[in-house]
């Protein structure tokens, strides 16, 4: 973490060691691995062809009195090419605000959108959609502190704000103390016993370009002959505005409650970025969005499918050339235990619009993947 990060952690670790004393609980420590096979590269993709492991993780999570959590987690991405080993989260967070408020200080995962704030490993598909990958590197984890509270209402309705110093969202030079903040707020509730909704809506400020527009600008020029391959371990955007809007709405059913035999997941998200640098007009931003349905028709048993689309605008000297990207995808999963998922996945991409070559990594291309989960983990978000 850097120092900005470091200054917000350290006050809560001092007050957390007050409560330490009287109050240690055994920590909970958890294993994940994420083994795959992929017969083929992809575009924005994240896994590449071949053995190897995709986000496994390590976590530490310990109690400290009825004042606050820590949370450590350490991820292994592993394939033929290389090996990475990083820290995605190292955070404390509160757990006796009042008014239903929670404080994080540390490094976290950011609650944009439905799936960011979610650990990769409790995706319904091997990798994130592709408005994920290209405008948040996968998931969004970066150095700050974050403040969310939920709303005493008869409806579910959380608000969240967050401020970080940007460095793990791209590769650009500031000087100001925060590179990003987000914004979002999500409600949800009950329709019957069987039905259950969620909508939200999120946005993200990139000061970092406003700070290096010329930088941003380089960036791109010098990914065209890679941009549409698989990038290994790289988390940052690969396309990114001075701002980020997203949207989402899930809605879930099950049988009288009851999603353990049978449950139907349908969610869809859009994002658009805007301000992509000096020379970009209100007409000029790129878009993505995507739609899945997973449907669990047995205990062990789940099939889904998903379709997504990104169109981005690639920068060269003062204009810019469109690039478009299409990817559905098909997977069967199956769940022997809660512990355990074999999932094997279609993808079918499509450069529709391929500006020198953006998206050359445009594949079929059939993954096989296994999930097995060691000790406590986190439940599961809605």
């Amino acid at each position: 973490m850097t120092f900005s990060s470091v200054r917000w952690f350290v006050p809560l670790a001092l007050l957390a060691g007050a409560q330490a004393h009287a109050e240690v609980q055994a920590p909970d420590i958890s294993l994940i691995i994420d083994a795959y096979h992929s017969s083929n590269d992809t575009a924005l993709g994240g896994r590449t062809k071949g053995w190897g492991l995709s986000h496994t993780e390590l976590g530490i999570s310990q109690q400290f009195g009825s004042f606050a959590r820590g949370t450590l987690t350490t991820v292994l991405e592993a394939n033929e090419d290389e090996t990475d080993v990083s820290v995605e989260e190292a955070y404390l967070q509160s757990l006796s605000l009042p008014a239903g408020m929670t404080l994080r200080a540390g490094r976290f995962l950011s609650d944009l959108g439905y799936l960011n704030g979610q650990h990769p490993h409790a995706d319904s598909f091997t990798q994130r959609p592709l408005m994920y990958r290209a405008f948040l590197g996968g998931h969004y984890y970066d150095d700050g502190v974050g403040v969310s509270l939920v709303v005493p209402t008869d409806l579910y309705w959380r608000i969240s704000a967050e401020a970080f110093d940007g460095g793990e969202l791209g590769e650009y030079e500031t000087d100001s103390t925060v590179g990003t903040w987000a914004l979002s707020t999500t409600l949800g509730g009950d329709l019957s016993r069987s039905h259950s909704w969620q909508a939200g809506v999120s946005y993200l400020r990139n000061r970092m370009l406003e700070a290096d527009t010329d930088a941003h600008d380089d960036h791109h020029h010098h990914e065209h002959d890679h941009e549409g391959g698989a990038h290994g371990h790289s988390h940052g955007a690969e396309y990114a505005g001075k701002h980020l809007y997203l949207a989402d709405l899930v809605w879930k059913w099950a049988p009288e409650g009851n999603n353990r035999n049978r449950q139907l997941t349908l969610s869809a998200e859009y994002a658009r970025a805007t301000d992509l640098n000096e020379h970009a007009s209100s007409d000029e931003y790129h878009e993505g969005w995507y739609g899945s349905a997973v449907y669990r028709f047995a205990p062990q048993w789940s099939a889904g499918l998903r379709h997504g689309r990104v169109d981005v605008k690639l920068g060269h000297d003062d204009h810019f050339h469109d690039g478009a990207l299409e990817e559905t995808t098909a997977m069967l999963a199956w769940s022997p235990s809660h512990s355990q998922t074999l999932r094997v996945q279609y993808t079918h991409q499509d450069a529709v619009e391929d500006w020198h070559d953006t998206f050359a990594g445009a594949d079929n291309t059939v993954t096989v993947q296994y999930i097995v989960s060691f000790g406590a983990h986190d439940a599961h978000a809605f």
